[in-house]
């Protein structure tokens, strides 16, 4: 599954409408540690295999959603269902720590 773009136009079809929990990635292209965490980000969205969708957000790029999700730093990934925010996990992150909250997202529904 490829990582979705999102930005302040399409985050309502893709993240608040989507039917599976949503991983939202804010970073920045300027950020350090964002770039470092880019490949685990997409070999979580590869592994997905449809039960999650892998969005990621640039904050020069979306704004709004930035204020909306009060972003303090980035690299931050946001967990929701049924489009609610259901946890944060802000900075650096392994893909066994991203893969444990899913699995607890999910756990959840």
């Amino acid at each position: 599954m490829p990582v979705i773009e999102v930005n302040d136009c399409n985050f309502m079809k893709e993240v608040r409408n989507s039917d599976v929990p949503v991983l939202l990635d804010f970073s920045a292209t300027w950020c350090g540690p964002c770039q470092m965490l880019a490949p685990t980000i997409q070999q979580v969205a590869d592994e997905s295999g449809g039960r999650y969708k892998v969005c990621t957000a640039d904050v020069d790029q979306a704004p709004g959603l930035v204020q909306q999700f009060r972003i303090m730093s980035v690299p931050t990934l946001v967990l929701l269902r049924d489009g609610q925010e259901a946890d944060r996990l802000v900075g650096g992150q392994s893909k066994e720590q991203i893969l444990a909250a899913l699995e607890a997202l999910e756990e959840r529904s």
